[in-house]
């Protein structure tokens, strides 16, 4: 890894996405349910623009491409955690989303020690899984904030819609990883073509 990589702005934004979390968690446990949430959409968005300007400066890095999840997981796994602590949501969630990430972040180090394998893009539905989290966490703060019917319905319909992905992704996750360890098999056998030379 080279520095530069850390040091340009879309890194840097995942960087502060992460260290955003304390700070949320400090208020969610004070019960500053406003300023929880007013954070909690901050390092949203700034997940938005990291990779927004990623894209625009033409700034994608591999560093990124592991950092970006792992400050994903780190906020979100740590805020489920915290809201069935704090008896905000049900614990049969929090367990859903550990497991699975508990999971995929151990398959992913097995198959990088024993095959060197290093593509582990999200899957479509690893995105709408995440997509769901980021959906459920908010309105469960939002009805923390503001205890509406309406609220309490797309609450319960985000958490419900996280328990499904978080199943259905992890299932998609396995067989992804086959076709990826076979592409990456037979990458790694194919013979290199030999380069015939002008007489």
């Amino acid at each position: 890894m080279k520095l530069t990589e850390l040091l340009t702005a879309p890194n840097q934004l995942t960087l502060l996405r992460m260290i955003f979390v304390p700070f949320i968690v400090t208020n969610l446990v004070q019960g500053h349910y406003k300023w929880a949430l007013g954070l909690f959409v901050l390092a949203g968005l700034s997940d938005g623009l990291d990779g927004l300007l990623a894209r625009k400066l033409h700034q994608q890095t591999l560093l990124g491409q592991y950092l970006d999840p792992i400050a994903d997981k780190l906020l979100l796994s740590t805020l489920f955690l915290v809201l069935a602590i704090l008896h905000l949501i049900p614990w049969k969630f929090t367990v859903m989303v550990f497991s699975r990430d508990i999971s995929i972040l151990a398959v992913s180090a097995v198959l990088y020690m024993i095959a060197g394998l290093r593509d582990f893009r999200p899957s479509i539905f690893g995105k709408a899984n995440t997509f769901a989290q980021v959906s459920a966490v908010f309105f469960v703060l939002l009805f923390a904030v503001h205890p509406d019917p309406t609220i309490a319905i797309i609450r319960k319909f985000f958490l419900r819609a996280t328990f499904f992905f978080t199943i259905l992704s992890a299932v998609h996750y396995v067989f992804l990883v086959q076709h990826r360890l076979r592409e990456h098999s037979h990458q790694s056998n194919t013979p290199a073509v030999p380069v015939r030379r002008a007489s």
